[in-house]
């Protein structure tokens, strides 16, 4: 698949806004790859996608239900970039960023086959290199109004009062108000009349571990007359997702640079579509990558003052699921939310 330079892809997309041209764009964490596909060129064989899926997917009887083995970074490692995201936050470098790191797994299942059998509602696989399934939309653009709906603060709605604790929790209101405060900002770059819609509204996800629920608020904004022809220039004045890196944002992914043993790449990236008139997108979360025969999956979350490392370690490993279809699972006996193990079999 060819990938652009910043510069040219930034171009192709306020042409293609201009001539109303439908096209797919991918953009990496660090912008230095991203894709431009006109879809009526889309190969199917290569690169394939699915927004605002509505209906719930069923594991199609040809295919077992995977058993997956995960090797994540033990708690030492994750430890040491803990402690140094902490000590910035105490220096006042950063009040909020937000840490990953890959999950080697093991599944009988291909890439492709975690993209046709996976429920979500953003879905991306690309041959040999990545799939993408994920709940987090970055920005929705349609008759000159953008808007943003960030999502911060996860729990497990199996929890006793699982909504009332994530409602009252000082660490996750604290994250949300400082990734809404910096979204505003974000779209004040690109759009007037800027504001909150709808502050920190609560929804069910499903996963193949049972039911989470996340909170997330809209944002949304005027933007300019011919906003088509710069639709390019929208998007990687906004880039990267606030959702995904901290505030302030600048010096967070310097921090997130040195904290991180790895690459980003397309994990924390974002991808959408343009259908001629309207673009839809998605932050490039739930994520596996394939890398010489071998699959990561990357996960994180958000560190602020009143983070605990334990729980934030936690937090990373719940994050390794496939949102397949529970009932199916539990038909065969091995969906258990909370099944995993630092070094062991998890069960999606």
């Amino acid at each position: 698949m060819e990938t652009l330079s910043k510069q040219v892809a930034r171009v192709m997309m306020n042409q293609y806004g201009s001539l109303g041209i439908p096209f797919l764009f991918v953009i990496d964490f660090e912008m230095d790859r991203p894709i431009v596909l006109r879809l009526d060129e889309l190969d199917e064989r290569l690169i394939r996608y699915s927004f605002n899926a509505k209906e719930e997917k069923v594991v199609s009887p040809a295919f077992q239900v995977p058993q997956t083995e995960i090797f994540p970074v033990s708690f030492e490692e994750y430890q040491k970039a803990f402690n140094l995201v902490s000590r910035n936050i105490q220096e006042g470098n950063t009040y909020l960023t937000n840490l990953t790191f890959p999950t080697l797994i093991k599944t009988s299942w291909t890439l492709q086959d975690i993209y046709q059998q996976a429920y979500a509602k953003y879905k991306l696989w690309l041959k040999d290199h990545f799939v993408i399934f994920s709940p987090e939309p970055f920005v929705h653009i349609e008759n000159g109004v953008i808007a943003s709906f960030p999502m911060k603060g996860t729990i497990d709605a199996s929890i006793p009062g699982a909504l009332e604790i994530l409602e009252t929790d000082i660490k996750e209101r604290a994250e949300h108000a400082t990734i809404v405060d910096l979204i505003r900002n974000d779209l004040n770059k690109v759009a007037t009349r800027v504001g909150v819609e709808r502050y920190r509204y609560f929804e069910k996800v499903k996963t193949g571990r049972g039911a989470l629920i996340q909170s997330s608020s809209h944002i949304r904004g005027q933007l300019p007359e011919g906003y088509l022809n710069i639709l390019g220039d929208i998007l990687f004045e906004l880039l990267p997702a606030g959702s995904v890196t901290g505030a302030p944002k600048k010096k967070t992914v310097e921090i997130i640079k040195m904290a991180e043993p790895y690459h980003r790449g397309y994990y924390t990236g974002v991808f959408g579509v343009f259908d001629g008139k309207n673009l839809e997108s998605a932050v490039s979360i739930r994520f596996i990558e394939q890398n010489e025969e071998a699959l990561w999956y990357k996960s994180g979350g958000g560190i602020t003052t009143f983070s605990k490392s334990e729980a934030e370690y936690k937090e990373l490993l719940d994050k390794v699921y496939l949102p397949i279809n529970n009932h199916l699972n539990h038909e065969h006996g091995i969906a258990a939310p909370g099944n995993h193990s630092a070094q062991g079999w998890i069960f999606v």
